[in-house]
């Protein structure tokens, strides 16, 4: 890369260390800096404009650059810049947004709990977990089952949780009292022959074995995403989430659904839970709570984990556990603004419709010769790259193909972002059915040129 001195660029890699990111290799090529942003697009430091087809990072809901949530922001900045909900203190944003979530919730829901952000809100997840069981008098009952693949954050505990080794390796995780079980997804995990709903029986019949084995009274709780964000875009197999559930119920295993993607609209519905009708204990949200304007994340907690919680903090003294900006005023008047907002343009039925041509136009894809896989649902999608479709393996190595068609895909104009050779579309829930168009139609263009390069 060839930089200014004193460019952004060039201070970018001298200061600057990123998330995500081969921090050897961003010396070399620098930063794609992004300067502006208006509706589904945004605009680098050179002018050129791009569509943002992951909402920034699965997020941006109501698109770039609303006036209504700058204007929320300024009013309550002015109003009541900072306070906090430590010892019986509280302020009217965080009232309304709790009573606004509680009474939105998919499934009946007690009281809702501020944190800043998803990796926060799942560690606290977990604490409240642990919490509940001693409350209970059972110490013994502690482990937590995530799934290989899925993404719950990059806390200690939640990185714990997360199912990539990339979140893991070096890092010394996870934890004791973690533990993964196998991955819904049928394309590559499946056995031959297998129908969705044998495969989803056969994940429900490891996972009661897996229960078995550590013992039930030893298990706390189950975590899994709706639909599998940053492992994939897996969108579960038929039946796998009435299965799952029916196990966990047996053995009296808590459930925490982890909305921090599919939350507030992305599915089609409300919530993923609603799309997959999953009965969580604990539900996580984050990310589209607020368009991600400003850091606020929130679980829901039903009654069954409630009143544990509330007797042991009566006899400890306190409930020992909070952030300083967890429930900031001025995040919590950007989340009500923005909940608002995803309410009156009817975003989740727009998820609903363009989301359901999004999946039409990326599935006519999977005729291509380097596809081998098209999944997703609503306005949250994904295409699997392959070198050999029979064989269903990658060219080169793993995640060589997909840095390379998402290199060409961003020289035509679209941030997208793969997942080794999964390609995730995930763009602001305003979209429109002709800038799905213009998105597929550049997808394509990447992906044909990506041919020769593979085939030469």
């Amino acid at each position: 890369m060839t930089t200014q001195p004193n460019s952004a660029e060039a201070r970018d890699i001298r200061y600057h260390l990123h998330s995500y990111t081969n921090a050897r290799k961003h010396e070399e090529i620098g930063p794609l800096i992004i300067e502006k942003g208006d509706g589904i697009y945004v605009e680098d430091a050179s002018g050129k404009r791009y569509i943002e087809a992951m909402a920034g990072l699965w997020s941006v809901a109501v698109g770039f650059s609303e006036q209504r949530l700058v204007d929320a922001a300024t009013r309550q900045m002015k109003k009541l810049p900072f306070y906090h909900n430590f010892t019986h203190k509280g302020h009217s944003p965080v009232i309304d947004l709790a009573e606004k979530l509680v009474s939105m919730a998919p499934v009946p829901m007690s009281k809702a709990f501020f944190t800043n952000s998803g990796s926060e809100a799942n560690d606290t997840a977990m604490k409240m977990v642990w919490y509940r069981s001693n409350a209970l008098g059972q110490p013994q009952k502690k482990k937590i089952i995530s799934r290989k693949r899925g993404y719950h954050g990059v806390t200690i505990a939640s990185a714990s949780l997360t199912g990539l080794p990339n979140n893991q390796i070096s890092f010394d995780l996870p934890i004791a009292n973690v533990l993964h079980t196998g991955t819904p997804h049928h394309y590559r995990d499946a056995l031959a022959g297998e129908s969705e709903e044998a495969f989803a029986t056969r994940l429900a019949e490891e996972l009661e074995q897996l229960i078995l084995a550590e013992g039930p009274e030893t298990v706390a709780a189950f975590i899994g995403e709706p639909v599998m964000g940053a492992g994939g875009v897996v969108v579960p197999p038929a039946t796998y989430w009435e299965k799952i559930q029916a196990v966990l119920a047996k053995y009296d295993i808590l459930l925490v659904a982890d909305e921090v993607i599919c939350g507030f609209g992305r599915t089609g519905n409300m919530f993923g839970c609603q799309t997959f009708d999953i009965k969580p204990d604990i539900l996580v949200m984050s990310k589209q709570i607020s368009s991600s304007y400003l850091p606020i994340s929130a679980l829901l907690i039903n009654e069954r984990v409630y009143a544990p919680l509330a007797d042991e903090s009566n006899r400890i003294g306190t409930f020992g556990h909070g952030f300083t900006a967890g429930g900031h005023p001025v995040a919590a008047a950007v989340a009500l603004e923005n909940l608002k907002l995803i309410e009156e343009r009817d975003l989740v039925g727009n998820a609903r419709t363009v989301g359901a041509h999004m999946q039409k136009r990326l599935r006519e894809l999977a005729g291509h010769e380097l596809v081998g896989e098209v999944r997703g649902v609503g306005l949250i999608g994904a295409v699997e790259l392959v070198g050999d479709k029979q064989a269903k393996t990658p060219w080169r190595n793993a995640g060589a193909l997909g840095g390379l068609v998402n290199g060409l895909l961003q020289e035509n104009g679209v941030i997208s972002r793969n997942m080794a050779d999964t390609l995730a579309f995930c763009p602001p829930l305003i979209i429109t059915e002709k800038q799905v168009d213009d998105m597929v139609d550049a997808f394509r263009k990447a992906l044909d040129a990506a041919v020769p390069q593979v085939r030469g």
